[in-house]
This record gives C-alpha cells, structure tokens and sequence, in this order.
C-alpha cells in the first residue's frame, strides 16, 4: 500500500502547491477534508497532516459525500445552463 499512498501524498503536495491564494487561506483556516473509500485507510488524515502542515479529517459519511456532492454539482450544473454559461466548461 505504500505507493499507492505515496502516490496521493504527492497529488495531493502537487494540488496545494497550484492553489489560488484565496483558497490556499481557507485551507489554512478550515483545513482538509477527505472522503470517498480512500479516505477510510487508517492514519491517511494524520499522515496527510503531517505531510502538509495542514489540519485534516474524514468527513462523517465520507463514503456517501461523494455521491451526495456529485449530486449538488450536477444541480448546479442546470442552473448555470439557465444562465447561459456554456457546456464545455463542464
């Protein structure tokens, strides 16, 4: 499991260095929040802490937030197409 892990470690080092200073902040202040199935690995919150300097935890449902924030995006998906903001930016 090593690899893998380090492979998400790094991903994740790599999303945080591209971050827009607005969001760099809130992620400062409220930290990170994992789900889905990944998020259950024991010690993937700590490690992930340790490796960002950053506060870390698994949301409470972390395996039906996924589906759940999909579900709100595809919502908002139809409001922004009642607005006129095209397809291809999704």
């Amino acid at each position: 499991m090593s690899e893998p892990i380090s492979s998400i470690v790094e991903s994740v080092r790599v999303i945080l260095e591209k971050a827009p200073p607005e969001l760099s902040a809130d992620l400062v202040e409220e930290g990170i929040v994992l789900v889905g199935g990944g998020s259950l690995l024991r010690g993937i919150d700590a490690l992930l802490a340790e490796e960002t300097g950053l506060p870390v935890r698994v949301a409470d449902d972390a395996l039906t937030a996924v589906a759940l924030g999909t579900g709100k995006f595809l919502n908002e998906i139809q409001n922004l197409r009642k607005l006129g903001v095209k397809r291809n930016r999704y």
